[in-house]
């Protein structure tokens, strides 16, 4: 997508101070657009500002928190005007655990699934009026498709990410707004790297013997890169893809096919 296509576009991205997220960001100000960063990390998303291409607005803010949320997404408008799509990014992983001092389930959904729920709704009520597209897209993962031990509430919250995508998609596609989900497998992010280092520290191996057998699941063998994610957004972003709504794009290197 062209820099003449997304110029004078404002796209919100959550999660925007690392990972996906981050690089999500970038492209989209490389391509035109003007961006609103938010996550919790202040200083993470000045850093991530500085070096962005166009116009970009900083928004701190726990998703969890819906009346947080609202507030951050008024704010967007008024310094870069109506939106014109929300790209939920933001979310935390790892396992919960099950004993009940130490159990995880509620923060992780809370913020990956409620949270994102805010955004979309938040984003709704302040989207640029059409006729053209508008757009919501969500990070959703490949453990939405495949069972994995003791990462029940990553699981299900972003299994729930693609019910939202497709009652959302239904909702709303007659007001031609597109609602979107990009499923990742493994991405060379921070937050990969602790799930390897948490199975070495499991199976008593390193982190290199760790990525080698989690590589062996993927018949591509590697690793996406954040900014794979990043230009699938953009295509779903784009005119090419009009006719994708309520859709679940699985990007993982053939790891799960379905």
């Amino acid at each position: 997508m062209s820099g003449v296509a997304m110029n004078g576009k404002h796209i919100v991205v959550t999660g925007a101070g690392t990972g996906i997220g981050r690089a999500i960001a970038r492209r989209l100000g490389r391509d035109g657009a003007s961006v609103t960063l938010l996550a919790r990390d202040r200083d993470r998303l000045e850093a991530v500002a500085a070096a962005m291409e166009g116009p970009t607005h900083v928004a701190a803010c726990d998703i969890r928190e819906r009346g947080k949320v609202e507030k951050a997404f008024a704010g967007a408008v008024d310094h870069l005007g109506p939106i014109h799509a929300l790209v939920a990014c933001s979310g935390i992983g790892g396992p919960n655990g099950g004993e009940p001092d130490a159990d995880r389930f509620d923060e992780i959904v809370a913020t990956n699934l409620n949270g994102t729920y805010y955004c979309c709704r938040a984003a709704h009520e302040r989207l640029a009026p059409g006729p053209e597209a508008r757009h919501l897209i969500l990070i959703s993962s490949i453990l939405a498709r495949i069972a994995v031990p003791k990462y029940t509430g990553y699981s299900a919250s972003k299994a729930g990410l693609l019910g939202l995508v497709r009652s959302f998609g239904a909702e709303l596609g007659e007001d031609n707004i597109q609602v979107n989900a990009i499923c990742p497998g493994w991405v060379d992010t921070d937050m990969a790297w602790d799930g390897l280092d948490a199975i070495a520290g499991e199976t008593g191996g390193t982190r290199e013997s760790a990525y080698r057998d989690a590589m062996g699941a993927v018949p591509l063998g590697r690793m996406s890169l954040p900014e794979d994610i990043a230009g699938t957004v953009a295509w779903l972003l784009s005119p090419d893809a009009r006719g994708v709504t309520g859709q679940a794009i699985d990007q993982n290197g053939s790891a799960w096919v379905g």
